[in-house]
């Protein structure tokens, strides 16, 4: 494998360390819903500031992509997939940009503060609107089960190159210095 068949270094750190934050975020926010407890204020407090920085990420990890052109897709690989995988693209970055942006407008729309951490508070996007907050809210939930799906399938798709049809695809985003995944 050389360097043009595996995505830029930058691209493969921002991959895994977004994949690792959205995850947090989407079980914090699972949980933030569930429950009444006393847990509630320390998940919300975790959330905001995530899902900020998955937002400011998500705009690099953009940049980075529109720069660095990622490696091609197996010529093997049938056209229904390619669109496929083009599209499951294009929703995650599409839900990696929306869902924080959906939510700062839920709570601004609430008329609550985006408290990053004590001292540092998002300006509202919104106005005061009560009706807007319940519709963001609902859009912010139903969103969040369309990245769970999306993660499973993105997932579903690289475990499919990895273990069946063994091609370059999950390495161009798995492997770092010399050493594969793989084994």
């Amino acid at each position: 494998m050389n360097s043009t068949d595996r995505f830029a270094v930058h691209a493969r750190i921002l991959h895994w360390v977004m994949a690792i934050m959205i995850l947090a975020m989407l079980f914090i926010g699972a949980g933030m819903v569930s429950t009444a407890s006393r847990a509630y204020p320390d998940l919300l407090a975790w959330h905001r500031p995530i899902g900020i920085a998955v937002l400011a990420l998500a705009l690099v990890r953009l940049g980075v992509r529109m720069t660095h052109r990622p490696p091609s897709l197996p010529a093997d690989l049938p056209v229904l997939q390619r669109a496929m995988a083009s599209a499951m693209h294009l929703a995650l970055y599409t839900l990696m940009l929306a869902m924080p942006l959906i939510g700062w407008a839920m709570l601004s729309a609430a008329g609550t503060p985006v408290v990053l951490w004590p001292g540092t508070v998002l300006p509202p996007i919104l106005a005061h609107d009560v009706r807007m907050f319940g519709w963001l809210r609902r859009l912010h939930r139903l969103a969040g089960y369309a990245f769970f799906l999306l993660i499973l399938g993105h997932l579903g798709a690289a475990l499919v190159h990895a273990l069946i049809r063994r091609d370059s695809v999950f390495q161009s985003m798995a492997r770092f210095g010399n050493r594969s995944m793989r084994g």
